[in-house]
């Protein structure tokens, strides 16, 4: 595939969400090789700054990056637009130390490259094709790359109370990008604005450029873009966070409840392995095949259930395994008042949040994929989940059943549905996907 640039250039004007700074835009076509560049015109010199992830200085609700004494705040969206459009080669021209938020979508972006009329040039497209699987993790968030042939991402966005749980899974190319990712607008919830305020964060926010969540409400301008604007808004994120690779990826990205720190954290362990493949250093051997462990437990007290989750206080929500087998497992948890989340969800009337049934069924679904495996360094990431239904609230008091049987698995990738009851009725259940990792890949 051809490198692609602008015919001509173009200019778009708004002002910046995070300063409130009034900004002047321009795409300037450049010639093949030249990749990504921006020019701050405000600044002397007129410095410039070719995105890369190593340049990364702040990842509070946007992605900054600097060189020497030039900044620029939330690029995710504009970098999303060019690759997501497929564009190579761009001189950005900017009199401001962040680009214009327009509506908090990608969309105004989109709409200025194809003004620009993206046009083919001579030099080959070079990608870099991940061969192995990196991922990372922190607190609930994690984030996983898998070897594809193409750029496929699929997402799970979550909030704290399991109201807004979304699921999906898009193979990324211009005609998808366009239709079904660019218009996505960034969200916020409303409890974080306050902060975000201290932080000297949205200096031009408003309901113009950014969607409100607020309980269960949802405040904005206009109706939402997707019924799934919220998790589609994340994968935009995604795409504009690992332009910072320096080069096109061709990967599968899997990432559950993903933000701005751990795509670049994944973006950080990509360029190593970029690093490694461009000095052509060894493809790293691929470990051999993990042998089943033989046992003849078919119990687990909490000992050894904390033996195999890396999970501790207040986030295990597994008590004991009361049966396993080859490809299933059931296990429970009691949920009684002490536990820490009803203090907030939600006084008066206390409710298990969702979202915690569903950490509930990955860990016991990764607990289910060590056992038929090695364990001796490993570790089972939750990947996403998929076909996601909550029936009845579970309340303290409540003992919560939990069952999940693997239904495929394809070496260090699995995949299983899982099944929440109290008292014999179904509450929730999902089908979750999940991998079984070393150690090391998970700080």
């Amino acid at each position: 595939m051809k490198q692609r640039t602008l015919l001509r250039e173009v200019s778009i004007k708004g002002n910046a969400l995070h300063t409130g700074d009034a900004v002047h835009m321009t795409f300037k076509p450049a010639p093949a090789n030249h990749g990504i560049v921006f020019k701050r015109v405000d600044l002397h010199g007129h410095p410039e700054l070719k995105p890369r992830i190593d340049q990364v200085t702040d990842l509070v609700r946007a992605t900054t990056i600097q060189v020497g004494h030039a900044k620029l705040h939330t690029v995710e969206h504009v970098l999303s637009a060019l690759s997501g459009c497929g564009i190579d080669n761009l001189l950005i021209e900017i009199d401001a130390s962040e680009p214009p938020i327009m509506d908090g979508s990608a969309r105004p972006f989109v709409q200025l490259i194809q003004q620009g009329e993206p046009i083919e040039q001579d030099a080959e497209r070079e990608y870099f094709t991940l061969t192995d699987t990196v991922s990372f993790a922190r607190g609930n968030s994690s984030i996983i790359a898998l070897p594809y042939d193409g750029l496929k991402i699929t997402c799970t966005s979550a909030d704290d109370r399991g109201i807004h749980t979304q699921h999906l899974s898009l193979v990324i190319d211009p005609e998808v990008y366009v239709a079904q990712v660019a218009a996505a607008r960034t969200f916020t919830i409303y409890e974080d604005i306050e902060e975000l305020i201290k932080l000297g964060k949205i200096k031009g926010g408003s309901l113009d450029c950014a969607i409100v969540i607020k309980g269960d409400k949802i405040i904005s301008k206009e109706p939402l873009r997707f019924a799934d604007e919220f998790v589609r808004h994340k994968i935009l994120d995604i795409i504009g966070d690992i332009v910072l690779l320096g080069i096109p990826l061709k990967a599968h990205i899997v990432a559950t409840r993903p933000g701005h720190a751990v795509n670049a954290e994944l973006t950080k362990a990509l360029y190593e392995k970029y690093e490694t493949w461009k000095k052509g250093g060894r493809k790293a051997a691929k470990p051999a095949a993990a042998q089943a462990e033989v046992t003849t437990e078919t119990t687990l007290d909490i000992r050894r259930v904390l033996d195999l989750l890396p999970h501790r206080y207040p986030f295990v929500m597994i008590d004991r395994v009361v049966e396993l087998a080859e490809m299933s497992l059931t296990a429970i948890k009691n949920v009684t008042i002490n536990e820490p989340f009803f203090q907030g969800h939600y006084p008066g009337n206390p409710v298990m949040p969702g979202v915690l049934q569903i950490e509930a069924m990955a860990q016991a679904a990764g607990i289910l994929l060590i056992r038929r495996t090695t364990t001796e360094g490993k570790t089972a990431l939750f990947m996403s989940c998929d076909k996601v239904k909550w029936r009845k609230p579970v309340r303290p008091g409540d003992q919560l059943n939990i069952v999940v049987k693997i239904t495929k698995v394809r070496g260090s990738i699995a995949c299983a549905e899982g099944e929440c009851s109290v008292g014999g009725q179904v509450v929730s259940s999902a089908d979750l996907m999940f991998a079984l990792v070393d150690n090391a890949e998970v700080t």
